[in-house]
């Protein structure tokens, strides 16, 4: 055997695929030529690494590489002992002449012995080896790849729960051809000869009520096509809530901090905001204090007909840019106050 791949990434037949890539890892750090050199010696020594990887990191290649390597190890050894037998017949009386009934066996052994004579072809070997075991790869069924893809919702969505529409590209093999790219002799003319072809596919999916985020939801069988009778690979959707901590909940409550302006604190307002079940006005009295809390009765989650509240917390903030008009309006304000809050 011209190439013995263990002994090229300097590991043992019982080597993890673990071992087998660590070994092949540090290699190519010692040896690529962009380190290394660019020397014919370690360009081919290269070469062999990357070869004997490609062989041992592929359970299929690798399983053959072993019955071949074995076959050839047997081989050479039958051949060494005929070799061995050969040198040690008559040696010990050189003028020693046959009888012609010896001669008949010695003819009869020789012809026995080139039967079983064994000339492997390593090269050959090699060469053929990626047909043959891409021929069994087409005949093995294989499970489909699993896609992933992101969602998006908004925190409502994520408290009452909703349904997405999901518009997919997706890649699957070619169901005429099966992945092979040709149909009798000619290129396949339902993938033009590409193997696999693409399409989009829409999915109506629930999310359900609760969900947290990031959290994934999996449709089985809704991933690329497994060949030769494989299974489907699956679809995961990660789920991203938008604004995800403009909501929290204490049971079937629903808790929320509205922002508001000091002049709608003192002199009173009514604004619109979410809730889980839509937009409600909230009507903001004269003299509200920050932190001071209100309750929408029945604007919280429901469970099994019964809809909890929404506490909305007051927070007054000061705007990050104020005109002049409005700083004068504040000097003016600081100038006639005849209260101390303190």
């Amino acid at each position: 055997m011209t190439k013995d791949y263990y002994k090229i990434l300097g590991i043992s037949e019982f080597s993890t695929q673990d071992e087998i890539k660590k070994a092949y890892r540090n290699l190519v750090r010692k040896f690529h030529p962009d380190v290394a050199g660019n020397s014919d010696e370690i360009v081919s020594r290269f070469k062999d690494i990357n070869e004997a990887y490609e062989f041992l990191s592929d359970s299929f290649k690798k399983s053959d590489y072993d019955k071949a390597r074995k076959f050839y190890n047997y081989a050479e050894s039958k051949k060494e002992y005929n070799n061995q037998y050969k040198n040690t017949k008559n040696t010990t009386n050189p003028n020693y002449k046959k009888t012609k009934t010896e001669e008949k066996k010695s003819e009869n052994k020789q012809t026995e012995e080139k039967q079983n004579s064994f000339s492997f072809n390593w090269e050959e070997f090699i060469k053929n080896f990626k047909t043959e075991t891409e021929t069994k790869r087409i005949q093995t069924p294989q499970k489909g790849k699993d896609i992933n893809t992101d969602v998006e919702i908004s925190v409502l969505e994520s408290i009452n729960g909703t349904t997405k529409t999901i518009n997919m590209l997706k890649t699957q093999v070619c169901p005429k051809c099966g992945g092979r790219k040709f149909v009798n002799g000619s290129a396949c003319k339902h993938c033009h000869g590409k193997g696999d072809i693409s399409e989009y596919k829409k999915f109506n999916v629930r999310i359900p009520a609760g969900i947290k985020d990031k959290s994934k939801i999996r449709l089985a069988g809704e991933g690329e096509k497994g060949q030769n009778g494989g299974k489907n690979g699956d679809l995961y959707l990660t789920i991203h809530i938008a604004g995800v901590n403009e909501f929290a909940t204490e049971g079937n409550n629903v808790l929320k901090t509205v922002p508001i302006s000091p002049f709608e604190a003192v002199l009173g307002a009514a604004i619109n905001i979410d809730t889980p079940i839509g937009k409600v006005s909230l009507k903001i009295a004269k003299g509200t204090r920050s932190g001071q809390k209100i309750r929408l009765a029945g604007c919280g989650l429901e469970n099994n007909g019964l809809y909890g509240d929404m506490i909305v917390t007051i927070e007054i903030q000061i705007p990050k840019q104020i005109s002049p008009d409005e700083l004068n309006l504040y000097k003016k304000l600081q100038e006639i106050s005849i209260n101390s809050v303190r």
